[in-house]
């Protein structure tokens, strides 16, 4: 492998917006636009906790830049740019590093963002990476978790579920013959560009898991949630599995959709503003603690977890 500068300079200067400053300086040099308020998020992937050893660098890079880009969407929040810390193994190959440039660019260019700096290192066994955004919201609408109120309606975009198989799926675990639910669990689509201040109470991405990160938003707010299992929104190819994956969907996370609250006077609006985007209601909040998911029957169910956890 080439040296930390020179790989600095093949692979990620040309990424670098002027900010950056060549990527020559200690610090970038950022003027916020004009009348906006800052949003800042960071989120880190590690090899074997959350992508698999061959997975495609182009793949791994995209996610990394996605689940970001997600957290920012769940904030009201346009995205300007980026900084990026690497830490690799010694004997990783050049055409990773190329791969991994390579899904870099490609994201910068469709969500129209920029390489501001950052930091890279090796390490003795397999591949860490983070990634910081920033991004700007008119000032006092930076969507909140804690702002759900009682008779505020659960929505959720797209469909629910996915990512999850998808990961059985590369595991072995589960047929994908048209490769979707493998696609959705390699590279979420973060629900950038929607104008959901003043429509959303509250919001969040569901990334550890449709109930527990529910239950973020119940917390927040001091309240309670019911939600429909037989609702919550899924694709042909996740129906076809049927109900002994409906933990898995629920719990799982990955999905990287908007799960909001939603006042009922709003809901026209928020529809509007999903346009072409399936969104769905799928419960409501209350007042109490915590989430109930009901069957068809509306009996309780109760699950092994609620989300994903680190410790």
């Amino acid at each position: 492998m080439t040296d930390e500068f020179a790989r600095i300079a093949k692979y990620f200067a040309p990424l670098a917006g002027v900010e950056a400053r060549g990527l020559a300086d200690d610090a970038a040099v950022l003027a916020p636009p004009a009348g906006r308020e800052l949003v800042l998020t960071v989120d880190q992937m590690l090899e074997g906790v959350h992508f698999l050893k061959h997975d495609s660098p182009e793949l791994i890079a995209r996610k990394l830049l996605r689940r970001n880009l997600s957290d920012l969407a769940a904030m009201g929040a346009t995205p300007l740019g980026y900084l990026l810390t690497t830490a690799l193994p010694a004997d990783l190959g050049e055409h990773w590093l190329a791969g991994f440039a390579q899904g870099l660019a490609r994201d910068q260019e469709i969500f129209n963002i920029k390489l501001f700096g950052g930091d890279s290192a090796s390490t003795l066994d397999g591949i860490s990476l983070t990634a910081t955004l920033i991004g700007h919201v008119a000032p006092g609408a930076a969507l909140p978790r804690n702002g759900a109120k009682a008779g505020d309606g659960v929505w959720v975009t797209g469909t629910i579920g996915d990512a999850a198989l998808g990961l059985l799926a590369r595991l072995g675990k589960l047929a994908d013959p048209d490769g979707y639910l493998t696609g959705r669990s390699l590279l979420p689509e973060p629900r950038a560009g929607l104008a959901l201040a003043g429509i959303a109470s509250a919001a969040i991405d569901v990334s550890d898991g449709l109930v527990q990160d529910l239950g973020h938003l119940c917390a927040g707010a001091g309240l309670s949630a019911v939600i429909q299992a037989a609702l919550v929104p899924n694709s042909p190819q996740a129906a076809a599995f049927g109900p002994d994956y409906l933990e898995a969907r629920l719990t799982d996370g990955d999905d990287y959709e908007l799960l909001l609250a939603v006042p009922p006077a709003h809901e026209p609006a928020l529809v509007a503003a999903c346009g072409a985007l399936r969104v769905t209601k799928i419960g409501t909040f209350q007042p109490g603690a915590g989430v109930r998911v009901l069957s068809e029957t509306g009996a309780p169910m109760t699950f092994t977890r609620s989300g994903w956890r680190h410790f």
